[in-house]
């Protein structure tokens, strides 16, 4: 079964969580959106037509009959099927609040550059933009950088949960690389002080699979349209 990823083509956005996931596991997929008619097809979905229980937005992703939404409820879905999560219920529920702070992380990532609203462009919010971006820098980036630093630190395996590698090992990658691009200057004052964080990243991006996706036409770039954008103004440097 090759499982589908519904997600908007052309940013890595939300999705990109679920496609690092994927491609760990070495298992088939399509990404709808990237195909002749995809975001079509990804419409359908989102009409509440197609299916019962319709996903609210992208990310999705079709297992067989499930549809499942929401990149955390993928994630617990696909780290329990291809050994991404671990075996007890204790450490998958672990992972799934680790997963739901990454989340969090995420959605303060994005509100720097919109902090009124998505609808708007950045350039009708550039003065709240700064403002946000600036208390983003400052206090958010540090406390939840230092959070999973302690996290790594108290497992004591360069993994955040025990010795297995699992699906917020992927996701927290992801949010290094994200904040590398769009804070640039401030990761660069904040990485000494997070090494254990630092090296997980490298530890990611070595793996082989990981590797040859980041490689690959299949890793979309970052750009100015997805969660991580890079506005010089708003990069003050930690």
């Amino acid at each position: 079964m090759a499982y589908e990823l519904y997600y908007w083509a052309g940013i890595q956005g939300r999705g990109e969580f679920v496609r690092l996931a994927l491609e760990e596991a070495g298992v088939e997929y399509i990404d709808v959106a990237r195909q002749p008619d995809g975001e079509s097809a990804m419409a359908r979905f989102l009409g509440g037509n197609a299916v019962e229980r319709a996903p609210f937005a992208p990310p999705f992703l079709k297992a067989g009959d499930l549809v499942i939404g929401q990149t955390a409820n993928i994630l617990l879905y696909l780290g329990a099927h291809h050994g991404l999560a671990s075996a007890d219920e204790g450490g998958r529920l672990w992972a799934h609040q680790l997963q739901l702070t990454i989340a969090d992380f995420v959605d303060e990532a994005h509100d720097t550059h919109h902090p009124i609203a998505s609808s708007l462009y950045y350039e009708d919010q550039r003065e709240e933009a700064r403002a946000r971006a600036a208390d983003f820098v400052k206090s958010r980036m540090p406390k939840y950088l230092g959070y999973f630093e302690r996290v790594l630190g108290k497992a004591g395996s360069g993994h955040l949960i025990g010795s297995e590698f699992t699906y917020p090992d992927l996701s927290l990658f992801q949010i290094v690389a994200g904040l590398r691009y769009a804070f640039p200057r401030a990761m660069t004052q904040l990485e000494p002080k997070h090494p254990r964080v630092v090296a997980l990243h490298e530890r990611v991006a070595a793996r082989p699979r990981i590797a040859a996706y980041l490689a690959s036409e299949r890793r979309i770039p970052f750009n100015q349209h997805g969660i991580f954008r890079h506005y010089p103004e708003l990069d003050s440097g930690a």
